[in-house]
């Protein structure tokens, strides 16, 4: 009976050594949720400007630029997927790659080959096993991405939708990440970046039942596109990697919240067993000395016959 509560014991101790990391880390990654959103405000005046100004530019000319008009008949699509760098955040990588099989199912059923371009060493890693090819990876940086990385990861995208597809280039850009509602619902959603859809635009920068003055462009609105639509690729993709942080970091509270209560829940139930085992070892104890007791008391009595 001591040996099974040696064993009992032991793995208290251990449970309760774990307990502290998984409530250290749902602390930290509660205090990094906080400054996650506070980035995904602060970039939202700027994405919405930025995407006033394209609406403005590619309603008020006749100018047809590669990035917003429409292919008759696409034929390749590339499908940029951002997931986390790190595990122990639940479901969050694995639900944004599902959304993003979905996407690559649905674009090969209307007749479109898909490039696949990863954000994180989970995605990387799903398609590694699986021997699938990946047109470019990135990694390091989803718990905080910078705008340095957004653009890193938007210039072989550009170039992509920019090169004719018998060369290897793409039709079509979309995005793959996890929307963050709030601390208790984040949401894997996908969208087409490009090319631009007008109406989209329009209600994303909030002027689609607004009248837009006109303008005059210099040196031409060509040049104007050209200049304006990378940086609006820029500010989705950098939108996309602060909304994947937050939800990411509030994915792996809960699930560091949720690691702490089992913790809890099985030491009580382990100490339940221990002092179940300490009282039966007592119990046992206390009828062996009973019983030696008695077989003296014996032995003697026979011995004063």
């Amino acid at each position: 009976m001591g040996a099974q509560l040696r064993v009992y014991k032991r793995r208290i101790r251990a449970i309760t050594a774990t307990k502290k990391i998984t409530k250290a880390m749902e602390m930290i990654a509660a205090s990094r949720i906080v400054k996650a959103q506070r980035k995904v405000a602060a970039s939202m005046p700027y994405a919405t400007e930025l995407t006033r100004a394209v609406t403005a530019v590619a309603t008020g000319s006749n100018t047809k630029h590669a990035l917003t008009t429409e292919v008759e008949a696409p034929t390749r699509a590339a499908v940029l997927l951002i997931t986390s760098d790190r595990g122990l955040a639940g479901g969050y990588s694995s639900n944004a790659i599902k959304q993003a099989e979905r996407l690559t199912e649905r674009l090969r059923g209307e007749g479109k080959d898909v490039d696949t371009y990863i954000v994180g060493r989970k995605g990387l890693a799903y398609f590694g096993f699986r021997e699938r090819k990946v047109a470019d990876s990135w990694t390091g940086f989803t718990d905080s991405p910078a705008y340095a990385d957004a653009k890193r990861v938007a210039g072989p995208l550009i170039e992509a939708i920019q090169t004719e597809t018998a060369e290897g280039g793409v039709d079509e850009l979309h995005i793959v990440y996890t929307e963050f509602v709030s601390m208790m619902t984040q949401n894997a959603v996908d969208g087409r970046m490009l090319p631009l859809s007008l109406d989209q635009a329009a209600e994303e920068s909030g002027t689609k039942d607004e009248i837009l003055p006109l303008f005059d462009f210099e040196p031409s609105a060509e040049d104007v596109l050209d200049a304006l639509l990378p940086r609006y690729v820029e500010s989705r993709i950098y939108n996309a990697l602060l909304q994947s942080a937050a939800s990411e970091h509030a994915a792996r509270r809960r699930a560091m919240k949720s690691a702490t209560d089992n913790a809890g829940d099985l030491i009580k139930s382990l100490s339940r067993l221990a002092n179940a085992a300490r009282q039966a070892e007592i119990t046992q104890e206390i009828s062996e000395i009973v019983g030696g007791a008695s077989a003296m008391a014996d032995a003697t009595a026979g011995s004063d016959k």
